[in-house]
């Protein structure tokens, strides 16, 4: 694991201990983390702060996306692969899409260039999330 899936996985980490839903993003240029960001929902009361938004958020006004990599631990929802194609993000990697599917066809159909790193680490993760806490899951899916 390359040292910004380990920042992400971090990120997610920190979600978790703040009671939070642990997803976590870093938007890397020229091989340094512009931003870090994670999902922030619960915390913030934010329907739309997923850690990809959030990641972004963080990153501020940025005048260009060229040359820019965005980190996920999961597989982007739609909201989120919406605003990576929106700012044109070349490329996204994913710590895992075994728990969540995600958009990943929406963006290879747009251009983004997708990689899946099917790390075990971020799916035990989400899996022991969804276990532990299916109602939140859910709600931040967008499923009943």
């Amino acid at each position: 694991m390359d040292q910004f899936m380990k920042e992400a996985v971090a990120m997610a980490r920190k979600s978790l201990n703040e009671g939070g839903i642990p997803i976590g993003s870093v938007l890397v240029k020229d091989d340094q983390i512009v931003a870090k960001g994670h999902n922030k929902r619960v915390q913030d009361n934010n329907q739309i702060l997923h850690g990809e938004m959030d990641c972004l958020t963080n990153a501020g006004r940025m005048a260009s996306f060229k040359n820019t990599v965005i980190y996920s631990t999961l597989m982007p929802c739609y909201m989120c692969a919406g605003t990576i194609v929106q700012f044109k993000i070349p490329k996204v990697i994913v710590g895992e899409s075994k728990t969540f599917e995600g958009a990943r066809e929406f963006m290879e159909a747009h251009g983004v260039e997708v990689i899946d790193l099917a790390l075990e680490e971020c799916v035990e993760m989400m899996q022991k999330f969804i276990e532990e806490k299916p109602a939140l899951w859910n709600e931040d899916i967008g499923e009943e």
